[in-house]
């Protein structure tokens, strides 16, 4: 038998994504950002664990990723919505990166993630930080 894995978050974009985007799509120029909000709050969904990071997405919801902790080598976040939800990026050891779009308490989850990183990770992330 193995560690159970523990739920910190599960759910989808945040809210005010959805309703940012369809505001700008009252405009011309907006209505692309409104499909895309529309999208994310359709078919995009986070699942943050003490083992691993999971996101769901593509058309449907058919595609699924998943991220250990271990591979993860930094973590760069950009508040949006006032601040009250964020973007992040998760790169990998291989140099690819995972892009959480409207992470709703994206400091708290940026927390999370970053204390179950390796320890050179971490201080990557301190560094960068500062």
């Amino acid at each position: 038998m193995g560690i159970r894995e523990e739920v910190y978050y599960e759910g989808g974009p945040a809210p005010g994504d959805l309703i940012l985007n369809l505001l700008l799509g009252l405009t011309v120029v907006g209505i692309p950002l409104a499909v895309g909000g529309i999208v994310r709050a359709l078919w995009l969904r986070y699942r943050i664990t003490s083992r691993r990071v999971s996101v769901t997405s593509g058309w449907m919801g058919g595609d699924r990723t998943d991220v250990i902790y271990s591979d993860i080598v930094k973590i760069v976040t950009v508040p949006r919505g006032f601040g009250t939800y964020g973007d992040m990026v998760l790169t990998m050891k291989n140099g690819s990166r995972l892009e959480l779009r409207a992470m709703p308490k994206f400091r708290a989850m940026y927390d999370y993630i970053n204390e179950k990183l390796p320890a050179a990770a971490q201080k990557a992330n301190a560094a960068q930080a500062k």
